[in-house]
């Protein structure tokens, strides 16, 4: 039996309501989310360091989460692993036909270029976007709540891609919210050396006039 189908066993067996584990039984999609986010951060760690071998590890600790979730919709009806796969597979091969079509493309940005097009035009899910940005989930921590489009500006190139990113989106929140976690982007970025980052907060935090 293929790896997946007996990892997939195994959350099933911890799930099961009279033979599995009380905490595994006990949560739904919501009181596991931190978890996500906890084992994400622990990959991205391991891929700034290039640690192959630990790599291995959290990547399935992410998959384990997947698995997860996958049970408990399909305990409630709504979808399964299977149709997981079935969902983003049907979206690689619709968004490449460059691949699995007739069609040509000269490089790297024609083919992003022709994957922004293709999903503008397919059937979105959830809840309608609102602005000309991106919308991000109220659910993501303070520091990542932030526009993408301004992170790349910013010069942290000193520091690892997981506290780089966490920095650069503490700057823009401060400066676009005009808090106090300006000092908070400041002082991190002092201690790792960023000074590019601490000349920006510091001068936006003079045109604020606002520390609270």
């Amino acid at each position: 039996m293929p790896a997946i189908d007996d990892l997939i066993q195994t959350v099933a067996a911890l799930r099961d309501p009279k033979t599995g584990c009380p905490w595994d039984i006990e949560q739904d999609h919501q009181s596991i989310a931190e978890c996500l986010i906890d084992e994400c951060c622990e990959l991205l760690q391991t891929i700034d360091r290039l640690d192959l071998d630990h790599m291995e590890e959290e990547l399935g600790d992410v998959l384990l989460q997947v698995i997860m979730h996958a049970r408990m919709g399909q305990e409630l009806g709504h979808f399964d692993f299977e149709s997981i796969c079935q969902e983003i597979n049907e979206k690689l091969i619709r968004r490449h036909p460059h691949v699995f079509g007739s069609s040509e493309l000269e490089d790297s940005d024609a083919a992003l270029n022709q994957w922004d097009k293709i999903k503008s035009a397919e059937r979105k899910r959830g809840p309608k976007q609102a602005g000309k940005f991106k919308d991000l989930p109220r659910q993501l921590p303070a520091l990542m709540y932030a526009p993408p489009a301004r992170i790349t500006t910013l010069e942290a190139e000193s520091a690892p891609s997981t506290l780089r990113f966490s920095i650069s989106t503490a700057a823009i929140v401060a400066v676009t919210t005009r808090s106090c976690t300006l000092w908070g982007a400041a002082q991190i970025s002092r201690v790792n050396g960023i000074r590019g980052l601490i000349e920006m907060a510091c001068s936006r935090l003079l045109e604020s006039g606002s520390t609270t």
